[in-house]
């Protein structure tokens, strides 16, 4: 016999859904990161970013390195501000965002590593859409 909280859940899972809380911890993560990133793009606490950056994004795209990644800033920042409002099309964002930095990375040729690492962030980014949209239909 199901107990009262058992039965609530078995018709509204909520939190004590698996897929709900993978989904709400992909969602803060994918929020709070490019967020974080981003901002230190202007101050370069965590590292300096320009290092990463393969002089042809600025072949492409003819200002200093620095200025470069702010404009980078802003884009992650942003990036990370539409996965919280719509995670459905701000996971998307993400992962095609990362999928431009894994390019970058590839062309500059010194970070695989850091390459690889960006791929599994793109999988947990695709994850998140995919449980999004789940998510989304469950709540319409």
């Amino acid at each position: 016999m199901l107990t009262t909280q058992q039965a609530d859940m078995a018709v509204r899972p909520g939190l004590h859904s698996s897929s709900r809380q993978a989904y709400l911890l992909l969602r803060t993560i994918f929020t709070v990161a490019p967020i974080l990133f981003g901002l230190d793009k202007f101050f370069n606490v965590l590292v300096d970013w320009t290092q990463y950056l393969a002089p042809l994004a600025t072949d492409i795209i003819p200002v200093s390195p620095q200025l470069f990644m702010y404009g980078v800033g802003v884009v992650e920042i942003l990036a990370g501000i539409l996965v919280a409002v719509s995670p459905r099309i701000g996971s998307l964002v993400v992962a095609a965002w990362l999928a431009g930095i894994i390019v970058n990375l590839l062309i500059l040729g010194d970070f695989y590593d850091v390459a690889l690492r960006d791929f599994g962030l793109l999988v947990g980014a695709l994850a998140l859409n995919r449980l999004a949209t789940a998510h989304h239909h469950e709540e319409v």
